[in-house]
C-alpha cells in the first residue's frame, strides 16, 4: 500500500488522467505557464478534471500569475490546491490564500543546502513546499526540465517540514528517492514522458510500480 504522496504534473490528456489514477497517484496537475510543453487552457483543464474529482487532488500550477489569470484558472477548473511555481513573496501567498480560501503549496528551485534558506520566510504561510532543481542554463521553465538536484541536501531540514520531491524523478530513481529522504509526497512530470509534454501510460504505469516496490522495501526494513 502506497503512503506517500504522488502527483503526476503537466497533465493534457484523458488517458493520462486515467493512467494517474489508476496508478495511485494522490494528486494530478495541471500547468498554467505559456512557455511549457505542458501548458494548457484552463477550460480544457477543467473538462479534464472531471474524471479525477473527488478521486484525487487536483492541483493548479501557475507561475507568478496575476489575480485576473488566477481568477479564471480558479473558475474553470476547481482545484484542490494552488501550486504557486515562481518567485512569489510570503505577502503573495498570503494574499492568494486569503483570495481563494485553499491550500497553498509554495516551489523552491534548490541547487545545493544553502537554498534551502528560502523557505524560512514562508513557514506558516505556505502549507506545503515543493523542492525541485534549478533549471539548467538557458532553460526557460522553471520545473518539468527533467534534471535532480542532490538530495543530500535535504538532510539538514526539520523533520516536520512536510515537502514533495521533484526534479528529475523517473522509475529508475524513485526508490532511492523514497529510502534516501524523508518526503511526503513526490511529483513527476518529464518522467513519465515520451517527449516533451507527452505521457505516456505505460510509463505512468512503471513509475507506479517501481513507487510501489520501493514502499513495500522499505515499510518491510521498518518491520
Amino acid at each position: 500500500m502506497m503512503t506517500a504522496d504522488i502527483k503526476i504534473c503537466g497533465l493534457t490528456t484523458a488517458e493520462a488522467i486515467d493512467a494517474a489514477i489508476d496508478g495511485g497517484a494522490s494528486h494530478v496537475g495541471f500547468i498554467f505557464f505559456a512557455k511549457s510543453p505542458r501548458n494548457i487552457d484552463p477550460g480544457r483543464a477543467g473538462l479534464l478534471a472531471q474524471a479525477a474529482r473527488g478521486k484525487v487532488r487536483i492541483v493548479a500550477v501557475t507561475v507568478d500569475a496575476a489575480d485576473d489569470e488566477l481568477d479564471a484558472i480558479v473558475d474553470a477548473l476547481r482545484p484542490d490546491v494552488l501550486q504557486l511555481h515562481g518567485h512569489e513573496s510570503p505577502e503573495r501567498v498570503t494574499a492568494v490564500k486569503a483570495r481563494y480560501h485553499m491550500p497553498v503549496m509554495k516551489a523552491f528551485a534548490i541547487r545545493a543546502a544553502a537554498d534551502l534558506a528560502a523557505i524560512d520566510a514562508y513557514h506558516g504561510v505556505a502549507d506545503r513546499f515543493l523542492f525541485d532543481a534549478k533549471a539548467p542554463a538557458g532553460s526557460e521553465l522553471p520545473g518539468g526540465n527533467g534534471t535532480a538536484f542532490d538530495w543530500g541536501a535535504l538532510a539538514m531540514l526539520d523533520g516536520r517540514v512536510d515537502y514533495m520531491l521533484s526534479g528529475g524523478l523517473d522509475k529508475d530513481n524513485i526508490g532511492a528517492a523514497i529510502a534516501g529522504t524523508k518526503a511526503r509526497g513526490f511529483d513527476v512530470s518529464s518522467g513519465v514522458e515520451s517527449a516533451p509534454g507527452i505521457k505516456d501510460a505505460r510509463m505512468i504505469a512503471a513509475f507506479f510500480e517501481a513507487v510501489q516496490a520501493a514502499t513495500d522495501t522499505t515499510q518491510g526494513a521498518e518491520t
